[in-house]
């Protein structure tokens, strides 16, 4: 008993399986990475609070908390928790509708969206739904974030311009910064733009350089990532040197100087309901983005990650966020390379950044008092527009038109309707194109190589044929879409040839037959055999057979069930002298 329960125990809490082989070289490799985060964290924290509509603060009190529940319950030794830009634009877009930026009652939303959205991902994960995110096709996901990006970025530029624009879509987000135009300031757009490029030439440029400059690569590695704190620390000195902000300049003032306080979300029926459609697809969204970014970088270093129990420490991640006034949090893509790529070891490293945002929170929060807002709106353009890809367009042209059209519908969707919208008809549409994937399954009428017991595609290979029997390959599983493809095909197939006695369903890709499917080969069944021509079925698997066993079907086979594709070519074929297939 005491053994099951030490096993339980390290199941859903994986601190207690690594923490017993933590060491001196683990702790050293987080702490190293552990302080490269942090330095990259603190302007990312700040801004992406400012993208979601809420104190910046926020965004610092998101990513302390939350960390250190997903080291105690994570399974990955380098996801970095806390805000991102998509998860970020998402919060703004769901608490907008309940309730006005800047007040009360939009900070308590967020919190509700938090705990909402951990309760989400705690539940999924107990239950085992971590599969669920196999639903959400991969192309539909990337067009999902390109536009995301797009979208974040311009709603960033009213920072860069010091103008007041609005929206939740392209067209309002573009249309209100023209109207506004005339309101820009040149000191903001000098200090915004200047940002920007300093940024993205810090991304591209500044390693080099260094490296030339005969640093070390490890140590211009670090300094590289240390480039937005170089434009925050520059600006900030800037607009308090020449008192910028006297002259128009949007700073982000007073921050509290504390540790995240403890906060309580709302319980109001009302506002759970309005907010619970947000919460699920944040969740959705969330888990996607992280579980991709873990197992890529798991799989670099042979390890292994647990989706359901990664549900579970980010659903304890988004309920601490909740409750010590942050907003919803995931897995990040950025800081989670630059957390792998310095070396951390163990789930210790984000508990050791932790740390030092809660040391930021308490000292330096009164040195961010002058910092421009187009410094943090710069930071947040630089980091979103590497997610914009819109090769995915060309590469789904080329490959799939109707993994294109679903591409194409969301990223039109989540820029014309918001991001709402167009993750919700992300869902729907990846669902879709799987059932039309899976409606028209690949078939093929396969004959005998010569010379082997292999059966391949008669208009591929040349192959042995008999005029009597027809061996169709089914390379799909059987259920309700494709149910009745397969019956017409067949029939459409015997109708047209006089010489067919036999038909031979070859099932080795068939995984499983549902109800509708098994109603439509009872139907074949039936019609073969008024027919006068015999229905069998070759290479089931065992489990298909145990469930066919459950009914009446082959009991009604007019037919025979084949252990091998040859062996019911030997047995049914008439001609002995097969010829070959044309």
């Amino acid at each position: 008993m005491t053994t099951d329960l030490i096993t339980l125990a390290k199941r859903y809490v994986p601190v207690l399986d690594w923490g017993r082989r933590y060491n001196r070289d683990a702790f050293q490799n987080d702490m190293i990475a552990a302080v490269i985060v942090t330095i990259m964290l603190i302007p990312q924290s700040l801004a992406y609070a400012l993208l979601a509509g809420l104190p910046p603060e926020a965004g610092l009190y998101a990513s302390i908390l939350p960390i250190i529940l997903y080291a105690i319950f994570g399974t990955s030794r380098a996801l970095a928790v806390g805000p991102v830009a998509v998860v970020s634009l998402m919060t703004a877009a769901a608490v907008g509708q309940v309730a006005e930026q800047g007040t009360a009652g939009y900070a308590i939303a967020a919190l509700t969206l938090a705990v909402l959205s951990g309760g989400i991902l705690l539940a999924m994960g107990l239950l085992k739904l971590g599969f669920l995110a196999n639903f959400l096709s991969h192309p539909v996901i990337a067009g999902f974030i390109t536009a995301s990006g797009i979208l974040i970025a311009a709603s960033q530029f009213k920072h860069i311009l010091g103008i007041d624009a609005h929206g939740h879509t392209l067209p309002e987000v573009l249309y209100t910064l023209n109207e506004n135009m005339n309101d820009a300031n040149p000191i903001t757009i000098a200090i915004g733009v200047g940002a920007t490029l300093f940024l993205f030439w810090v991304r591209k440029g500044l390693k080099p350089l260094l490296i030339a400059r005969g640093v070390k690569p490890k140590l211009a590695d670090v300094a590289q990532k240390a480039g937005p704190v170089g434009a925050v620390v520059v600006t900030t000195l800037a607009v308090f040197a020449f008192g910028l902000a006297d002259r128009g300049v949007a700073i982000v003032g007073q921050v509290p100087q504390s540790l995240p306080p403890l906060t309580m979300p709302s319980f109001s029926p009302e506002l759970i309901s309005a907010l619970f459609v947000p919460a699920l697809l944040i969740s959705v969204i969330g888990f996607v983005e992280s579980i991709s970014v873990a197992e890529t970088l798991a799989a670099k270093k042979r390890q292994r990650i647990d989706p359901d129990q990664e549900l579970i420490g980010l659903g304890a991640a988004n309920i601490g966020a909740g409750f010590t006034g942050g907003y919803p949090v995931t897995g990040g893509f950025a800081r989670s390379v630059v957390n792998f790529d310095a070396g951390a070891e163990t789930p210790a490293a984000g508990a050791f950044t932790a740390v030092g945002l809660a040391i930021a929170a308490l000292a330096l929060t009164p040195l961010v008092f002058f910092l421009p807002k187009a410094t943090l709106a710069a930071t947040i353009i630089v980091a979103v527009l590497s997610l914009v890809d819109f090769s995915i367009l060309k590469t789904s042209w080329g490959y799939s038109k109707a993994d294109f059209t679903a591409v194409a519908a969301t990223i039109l969707l989540t820029l014309g309707l918001g991001v709402e919208t167009g993750v919700s008809a992300g869902v729907v549409l990846s669902i879709l194109l799987h059932l039309y994937k899976t409606s028209k399954p690949h078939v093929a009428e396969v004959g005998l190589v010569p010379g082997t017991q292999h059966f391949r595609n008669i208009r591929r290979h040349v192959v042995d044929t008999d005029p009597a029997v027809i061996t169709i390959r089914i390379d799909e599983s059987l259920y309700f879409p494709n149910a009745r493809f397969l019956e017409d095909y067949v029939l459409d197939r015997v109708a047209a040839d006089k010489d067919v006695r036999h038909v031979v369903l070859m099932c080795s890709a068939v995984n499983v037959i549902d109800y509708s499917a098994l109603e439509a080969l009872e139907v074949l069944n039936h019609r073969l055999k008024d027919m006068g021509i015999t229905l069998h079925m070759s290479e089931v698997k065992g489990p298909v057979m145990d469930r066919l066993e459950k009914s009446h079907f082959l009991q009604e086979l007019t037919g025979r069930v084949f252990l091998s594709q040859f062996d019911a070519w030997v047995a049914l074929t008439a001609d002995r002298t097969p010829k070959a297939a044309e």
